[in-house]
């Protein structure tokens, strides 16, 4: 089935957004954005884990127990992300490399799930990566299934209220082409951040 033409933007974008970042992270070259390729390391899990400024929340054994002002740590397997329950601390913590790649890569696996697979998938569900490589190949892993999902969508279903069940967001109250359109901003938006905490890694010197 062809894409809706409505939908072939859309998905271009989130193609290139996808293949930026990822290369972002794993290197050895990323698009400058104007065809100039620059050097971009592999990313380490020292700098995936780094702290930037104090009391940042990250992803923790669940062993070690939540970072400061999180109440818990969700995620399953050994890792978990640090969390709080609604309203959220305000002004909200600082977050690592690894928070906003693992919250990343989470909400496209379940909105995956939630558009066109079982509908079941939650929060406490998704494996949440202790090193970079892993969470790499996670990423990649959500992108893929994401992707696979916008693909079954028919024209019908871009208009279709609900067409996403994901129950962390207001997917089943909206259209689907809006949400496709979230999550490009989404994307795009924590893809930056990302890009900006290498940049920061890059230059920090002798700062841990």
């Amino acid at each position: 089935m062809n894409p809706p033409a409505r939908l072939i933007p859309l998905l271009k974008q989130f193609d290139w957004a996808c293949e930026r970042l990822t290369r972002r992270m794993a290197g050895p070259f990323v698009d400058s954005g104007n065809g100039t390729d620059v050097e971009a390391p592999a990313l380490t899990d020292q700098e995936y884990l780094w702290e930037p400024v104090p009391e940042c929340w990250s992803v923790r054994p669940h062993a070690a127990g939540p970072g400061p002002g999180a109440a818990t740590l969700t995620g399953a397997g050994e890792w978990g992300r640090d969390t709080a329950p609604f309203p959220h601390p305000s002004p909200p913590p600082f977050t690592t490399l690894a928070w906003r790649l693992s919250h990343l890569s989470e909400l496209l696996a379940l909105r995956a799930d939630h558009t066109a697979g079982s509908h079941s998938a939650t929060r406490a569900d998704y494996r949440v990566a202790g090193t970079a490589a892993e969470a790499l190949a996670g990423f990649g892993s959500a992108a893929a299934s994401w992707r696979a999902a916008l693909l079954s969508a028919d024209d019908a279903a871009l208009d279709t209220v609900g067409y996403s069940t994901y129950p962390y967001g207001s997917d089943p109250e909206d259209a689907f082409l809006d949400v496709v359109w979230w999550v490009n901003q989404e994307l795009l938006h924590h893809g930056a951040e990302i890009a900006l905490l290498r940049d920061l890694y890059r230059v920090r010197g002798d700062r841990r």
